[in-house]
């Protein structure tokens, strides 16, 4: 509609002004003029002089006589509302109506791929409420961009190496006595996050003690034995003691099968898994070649750095003095790999803010390595998650885990709905399903309808509140049009074309014609917000629709016919919006 009225603008103002323009300057009507789409008269006082208000209205005259859409018009000051005809209105939701999974497009096989990295956990501990933010907006993101028309391949690297992976194995070995996950009860990640702490701990008191006997504190810190331990039982790792690594493979499966369960629970997938164990020594034969052409330098140490100051950064060490890679090493190596792998045309790394300045650097690099897909990778940067009770510490055994903050989120839910007494006639399991749909839909509507820049202050009471801006508000809505379907035992099927319409009902319109647009601005911006904001809106517009005109109620046939289909519609969008946020709706609530 926008485009042909451009066009017809563009005629318009040549006829009436003898000027060409090239554009036109549209927004949405302000909700206190009358009117379904504006164009700014502003714009064309740079090609013509006088008034805004006359040409306004003359260029409203010229559309309403030669553009059958047009039924009216009004100019205030510089701002031309044109009022769309219901002919129009009805037509588009015919086409809308007619549209399966309107909104999302299909992607070409031919085209290249995008991957999404997310997730990417330490194998000595369980998943926390930061990985659940990191998880949230990684599956999302990937979920939008593939419903923008590009492939997609969700990954995540699996950091199953290094000190803190052998922190938790020594402690096992100290004081685990033999347990298991199956001997205990306890999921493995958690079971193994438990000796990270014990890990600490030790650790700890070894430190004071050394202290006590008149260490320094930094001296004390490198000496304590446990540590001392965990350092020599890395340098076995590395060597490929077999005792060593028989455990380190142990330990980690029961992380693995831990894992999994939660990212189940949470309702994300991967497509591929790089674990660092394999991709550690990955970027050492790049950096030599780096190093040939001389984007890196060497010190007298024998370390390996790159010079970024030009660019307003510093200097970055890629290989230590004893040739031994870097984070950055692994990164740059990790990277040509996946594209290699995949023939990506664009990589996101789903990595808090703290890492900012990393990615900068890595993505520069890669550029001055020659390679031209550097230009499309991107850092989907996030503000870290905050509770009320304050900040978490892996190492101490204050962090939220995941797995009891989702059900926590069930039991919260479980407790509201039972105050508002909602579910009568459902069976226990029923219920329970549930209590967890709208539980983990409130958790995550409410991280993800946030910007994802930005820190977040977790309150999961206020999460799960049944109005305002929450996911139990929108799938309730969702449940309430299904009530509507049920009892609409009539035949709702034939296409309406002549009726007029409520002020509402094109309000409604209006919301679903802008699904599509929106989901190319999510992929585009790598922002689950504009999503979860716009089912915020539509959702807004058919409670208002639902409380304004009768529905199966309507006397009129057409109109009670175009009105199931309307909400039958908008029911359809809110589940595929929501869907790409990686939440359900329930059919009844």
């Amino acid at each position: 509609m926008q485009n042909s009225l451009e066009q017809a603008v563009i005629k318009g103002f040549k006829e009436i002004f003898e000027k060409d323009i090239e554009s036109v300057e549209f927004q949405a009507t302000r909700k206190d003029f009358e009117g379904d789409i504006t164009i700014v008269v502003f714009a064309f006082l740079k090609h013509v002089k006088g008034n805004p208000v006359q040409i306004g209205t003359q260029i409203g005259e010229y559309l309403k006589e030669n553009v059958t859409e047009v039924s009216d018009f009004n100019v205030v000051k510089g701002f031309l509302n044109l009022v769309i005809s219901d002919t129009q209105f009805i037509s588009s939701f015919n086409t809308i109506n007619a549209t399966t999974n309107y909104g999302v497009v299909e992607p070409n096989k031919n085209d290249k791929a995008v991957m999404v990295e997310y997730s990417s956990p330490n194998t000595n501990k369980p998943l926390h409420l930061g990985h659940i933010r990191n998880n949230l907006l990684g599956y999302s993101v990937a979920e939008i961009i593939k419903a923008s028309g590009k492939k997609v391949y969700k990954t995540q690297i699996i950091n199953d190496r290094g000190i803190h992976i052998c922190k938790s194995m020594l402690a096992w070995q100290r004081f685990g006595n033999g347990e298991t996950p199956e001997s205990t009860g306890l999921k493995g990640d958690k079971l193994v996050g438990n000796y990270y702490v014990a890990f600490d701990k030790a650790y700890k008191k070894e430190i004071a003690e050394l202290i006590a006997e008149g260490k320094t504190e930094d001296e004390a810190k490198k000496e304590a034995p446990i540590l001392v331990e965990a350092q020599a039982m890395l340098r076995k790792w590395e060597a490929g003691d077999e005792e060593i690594v028989t455990l380190w493979k142990t330990m980690n499966q029961w992380v693995y099968t831990g894992f999994d369960k939660t990212y189940k629970d949470l309702g994300v997938d991967f497509d591929k898994n790089y674990y660092e164990s394999n991709t550690y020594l990955l970027g050492k034969d790049i950096v030599a070649e780096g190093l040939e052409k001389g984007i890196f330098f060497k010190k007298e140490d024998g370390s390996v750095w790159i010079d970024l100051s030009d660019e307003g950064l510093d200097e970055k060490i890629v290989l230590r003095a004893d040739g031994t890679a870097v984070y950055m090493t692994q990164d740059i190596g990790t990277a040509i790999e996946r594209c290699k792998d995949f023939d990506l045309q664009e990589l996101v790394y789903t990595v808090g803010n703290e890492q900012d300045y990393h990615f900068k650097v890595l993505f520069l690099i890669l550029s001055k390595l020659g390679f031209d897909w550097a230009k499309n990778l991107y850092h989907l940067s996030y503000g870290m998650v905050d509770l009320p009770s304050g900040k978490m510490k892996s190492r101490e055994g204050t962090v939220v885990d995941a797995d009891d903050l989702m059900a926590e989120m069930t039991n919260t839910a479980r407790d509201i709905s039972q105050d508002l007494g909602k579910l009568d006639g459902y069976s226990n399991n029923e219920k329970e399903a549930l209590y967890k749909t709208i539980g983990l839909g409130a958790l995550k509507y409410y991280i993800l309808k946030v910007d994802p820049k930005k820190r977040i202050l977790f309150d999961p009471e206020e999460s799960v509140d049944f109005a305002g801006n929450t996911g139990p508000f929108i799938q309730y809505t969702y449940a309430r049009i299904q009530s509507i379907i049920r009892k609409a035992t009539f035949d709702y099927s034939s296409e309406i074309t002549n009726i007029d319409l409520h002020s509402k009902e094109k309000e409604l319109i209006k919301q679903l014609e802008l699904f599509p647009e929106v989901i190319q601005n999510a992929a585009t911006n790598h922002s689950p917000a504009l999503i979860a904001n716009y089912t915020y809106d539509l959702v807004k517009s058919y409670n208002s629709f639902y409380q304004s005109v009768p529905i199966l109620a309507c006397e009129n046939e057409q109109e009670k016919i175009f009105r199931v289909q309307l909400s039958v519609k908008v029911s359809e969008i809110i589940k595929t919006a929501f869907g790409l946020l990686g939440i359900q709706v329930p059919n009844r609530m």
